[in-house]
């Protein structure tokens, strides 16, 4: 049995991955970046007999954390990142629904603990390296589980695409210094679980990825 699975729960009208992954011989799960639709990852908790542990955060937009504070007070757990940078993000959840043309529906939230690069966060008996990856906002991190070759990536590397820096304070030299200089860095076999869309590899983007050549 394989120490970690996941499943990915699409959450609000921009389909962000929300994904819950536990560590299979703990049952212990982090439910990473909950950006709505409280109920459903709820079912899906339930449904799979997990533990919730604890938030984690890769940044601070609405479709990644607006069900954070909602759901660390249901189960009782604590938030995790992402990088202090993202504090103004954090602070204004409940208002970005009109910077994203959609209803308001995030409640602010304050992390229990903000995370650095080099961080490392535990699920379990599962432990991941945190990765400070600024550009598409300054403070945004990733989640590295190298003994499982494991990326969570968040909104930084996308299959064929990368993260978005026309937001406020986006850095789109900053993206891309963050992906050459630390995802490639992880290996070519590394598999990548972005904030949206469907899964990918370090190798691939590196090779095929428009925006990274």
């Amino acid at each position: 049995m394989s120490p970690m699975n996941a499943i990915v729960v699409p959450v609000t009208a921009f389909q962000q991955n929300c994904t819950i992954l536990w560590c299979t011989a703990t049952m212990k799960a982090a439910i990473i970046d909950p950006g709505g639709d409280v109920e459903g990852i709820k079912e899906v908790i339930a449904e799979k007999g997990l533990t919730p542990e604890k938030v984690l955060l890769t940044h601070g937009h609405l479709d990644h954390a607006g069900g954070a504070a909602e759901l660390a007070e249901a189960y009782g757990i604590p938030v995790e990142g992402p990088h202090v940078d993202d504090t103004f993000l954090l602070e204004s959840l409940a208002t970005q629904g009109r910077d994203f043309g959609v209803p308001a529906e995030g409640r602010n939230v304050t992390p229990d603990r903000w995370l650095g690069d080099g961080d490392t966060v535990t699920v379990g008996d599962l432990t991941f390296k945190v990765l400070h990856c600024p550009g598409h906002t300054p403070g945004h991190v990733v989640f590295f589980l190298e003994s499982g070759r494991f990326l969570i990536a968040g909104d930084v590397l996308f299959q064929g695409s990368i993260g978005r820096t026309d937001f406020p304070r986006g850095d789109h030299a900053a993206l891309i210094s963050s992906i050459k200089d630390k995802l490639y860095a992880l290996g070519d076999d590394v598999a990548v679980l972005p904030g949206h869309g469907p899964m990918t590899t370090i190798g691939e983007e590196r090779k095929t990825n428009p925006f990274l050549q």
